[in-house]
C-alpha cells in the first residue's frame, strides 16, 4: 500500500491544453482592442468640427502651417520705386535760401562755388549738418566771354600743368568736398585733353558728376577710362524759373528714377526749387522714391 500511495499521479492531458489555449488568446485579444480603439478614434476624428481639426494640424505641424507674420510681407505701398539724387548748384551767395533747402533731405547735395564770397563758410555749415558737399568747379562755356564762369576758372586755352593748378585751388576752396561737377564748361568739358588734366588733378577718391551743359562733352567718357568714380546728370530742374515748368522737371526727374533705378537731378539755389521741393520731397518719399547722396549714384 505504501508503494502505490508513494508514486505520481499522472497530470491529465486536458488541463495542459487549457492553459496553451489560454496563452493564446492573450495577443488575440490584444489585437482585437487595438483595432476597436483605431476605430473609434478614427469615428471621432472624422466627425470633429472643422475649427477643431485644423487646431489640432497646427499643433502638429507647427510652424508648417502658421501664415507669415505680416511685418514680413513686403507692402507694395512702401517698396522701393527708384533712387533720385538732387544736386543743388551755385551755392555760397547772399541772400539764398539755404536754411530752408536744408530741410528738404538729408541726402540733399549742395555743389559750392569756389569763387563764391561764401563758399568756405557754407561748406563748412553744410558739412557739420552732415550734407555731402561738392566742388563746382567753373569751366570754359562755348560763348565765353559773352557768358562767363567766374574768376579761376578752368580754360581751354591753359597748358596742363595751369589746368591742374587751377583745379587744385578750387578744391580746395571747398572744405570737405566728396567730388567735383562742373559749372558751365561747355567748352571745356568737350575736350578731352581739358578734362584728362581736371580729372588726374583730383584726389585720390573724389568722384567727377558730368552736369552735361552740352550734349557734346567727353567728361564722363574719359573719366571712365580713367577709372574715376562718375555719373552723369538726366534733369535740370529750374531752366525756366517758374514752379510750373520746376515740376514739370521734378515729375521727368521721378520717372527716370523708376525706369533707371537711379537718376540725377540738378538744380539751383533759387527760391521757386526750394520751395517745390520743399513741398514735393514728402509726396515722393512716400510713395517710395528714396533721396540718396551722389557718391552712392557713381562708379
Amino acid at each position: 500500500m505504501a508503494g502505490r500511495e508513494g508514486r505520481r499521479k499522472p497530470v491529465p492531458r486536458q488541463s495542459s491544453f487549457r492553459s496553451v489555449a489560454a496563452l493564446m488568446l492573450i495577443p488575440i485579444c490584444g489585437f482585437v482592442v487595438f483595432v476597436f480603439y483605431r476605430f473609434v478614434r478614427g469615428h471621432v476624428e472624422l466627425n470633429a468640427p472643422r475649427a477643431e481639426k485644423a487646431s489640432m494640424v497646427t499643433k502638429v505641424r507647427g510652424s508648417e502651417v502658421a501664415p507669415k507674420p505680416t511685418s514680413q510681407l513686403r507692402n507694395p505701398e512702401t517698396a522701393s520705386k527708384g533712387h533720385i539724387v538732387l544736386i543743388i548748384d551755385d551755392v555760397g551767395f547772399d541772400h539764398q535760401p539755404l536754411d530752408a533747402a536744408m530741410h528738404i533731405d538729408p541726402n540733399l547735395n549742395f555743389s559750392v562755388l569756389p569763387n563764391a564770397q561764401h563758399a568756405h563758410e557754407f561748406a563748412e555749415e553744410l558739412h557739420n549738418a552732415g550734407f555731402e558737399v561738392l566742388c563746382h568747379l567753373p569751366m570754359e562755356p562755348v560763348d565765353y566771354p559773352r557768358q562767363s564762369p567766374g574768376k579761376n576758372a578752368v580754360m581751354t586755352a591753359m597748358s596742363d600743368a595751369q589746368i591742374a593748378e587751377t583745379t587744385r585751388e578750387d578744391i580746395a576752396a571747398v572744405p570737405h568736398a566728396a567730388g567735383v561737377n562742373n559749372h558751365m564748361g561747355s567748352r571745356a568739358t568737350s575736350d578731352a585733353r581739358v578734362m584728362r588734366a581736371v580729372l588726374t588733378s583730383l584726389p585720390k577718391g573724389m568722384f567727377f558728376i558730368d552736369s552735361m551743359t552740352t550734349s557734346k562733352s567727353v567728361a564722363e567718357r574719359v573719366a571712365r577710362e580713367m577709372r574715376v568714380p562718375t555719373a552723369a546728370r538726366q534733369v535740370f530742374l529750374d531752366d525756366v524759373q517758374e514752379e510750373a515748368a520746376v515740376r514739370k522737371q521734378l515729375a521727368q526727374l521721378t520717372a527716370d528714377a523708376a525706369q533707371r533705378g537711379t537718376a540725377i537731378g540738378i538744380g539751383h539755389m533759387y527760391p521757386v526749387t526750394v520751395r517745390v521741393l520743399s513741398e514735393a520731397a514728402p509726396e515722393l518719399r512716400a510713395k517710395g522714391f528714396r533721396f540718396v547722396r551722389a557718391s552712392e549714384a557713381v562708379d
